[in-house]
């Protein structure tokens, strides 16, 4: 009895250990393929414009990459009407490979905000060939304004507000010319869907730029630099920076859907609340 009681214990150990691995296993790939992905988060600025009134909130939606509109982007919808925005913003990649251009705009007549909103286009839009005035066409069905190179203004709780569009990719042309319509008296807010681009030719007009396009690196280990960031992200990953000689501040959102994989670690996805204080 004695001299079998030793490998039954070893093996029952060692079933042990294996079982937890595949526990630890099972739960690393529910983590990054289900609990981030969907693990939405409300990330908040609070930014002074110089403008009289009371503060306006505006909150700011990127990169969908919409495949359908299952209850995932449902939630989202919910999560940004629990805001209150005044203004909403979105700032391009709605489509995915599928180019599910119904699914989008099903989710977008879902969104409400009493100012409107307004949008830019990224990459996506340009890869899947649903850009420019046709795209502008879905969207005002959508009750979405998509801005292309061009400025919207709007007076909210007494704040004299512009919004510019800066269409992809962000040239320095298209920055340049976009910017010669800012008004000084206003709070210029200017969207663009990538974060790198021709900063050295901001002026003091733009009072705060906000962007996509890098979905906070997707995949982030501990200590190390993103694995992977898409062309004309430069160092930019999420969050707040300044930039150009101005020291214009700059703000990247991590999106709410994935691209190339749907993983995401270390990095979840959000909408960011902008509160424009006088």
């Amino acid at each position: 009895m004695a001299a079998g009681a030793g490998p039954q214990r070893r093996l029952t150990r060692r079933r042990f250990l294996t079982m937890g691995a595949a526990g630890l296993a099972a739960a690393g790939l529910a983590d990054i393929l289900w609990l981030e992905p969907h693990g939405v988060r409300v990330e908040r600025l609070t930014l002074a414009t110089g403008q009289p009134g009371r503060p306006v909130r505006v909150v700011q939606v990127s990169d969908l990459h919409l495949g359908d509109t299952g209850s995932y982007f449902l939630k989202i919808a919910d999560l940004v009407a629990a805001q209150q925005p005044d203004l909403i913003v979105l700032t391009g990649d709605y489509l995915e490979e599928e180019r599910n251009i119904r699914g989008v705009l099903d989710f977008l007549r879902r969104l409400r905000a009493p100012q409107g909103i307004l949008a830019v286009q990224g990459n996506w839009e340009y890869w899947s060939r649903l850009e420019g005035e046709n795209l502008r066409r879905h969207f005002h069905n959508a009750g979405v304004r998509l801005l292309i190179n061009e400025r919207f203004d709007l007076a909210v709780n007494g704040q004299e507000l512009s919004v510019l569009g800066l269409d992809y990719p962000s040239a320095s042309d298209q920055l340049r010319q976009l910017q010669q319509q800012a008004d000084p008296a206003r709070f210029n807010l200017l969207l663009s869907h990538v974060p790198a681009f021709a900063h050295e030719h901001l002026d003091q007009r733009i009072g705060l730029i906000l962007c996509g396009h890098t979905h906070g690196g997707q995949v982030r280990l501990p200590v190390l630099p993103p694995l992977y960031l898409p062309r004309f992200s430069g160092r930019f990953v999420s969050g707040l920076y300044h930039v150009g000689q101005h020291h214009t501040p700059l703000y990247v959102n991590r999106g709410i859907g994935t691209s190339v994989l749907p993983v995401r670690f270390n990095c979840r996805p959000e909408i960011t609340v902008i509160t424009l204080t006088a």
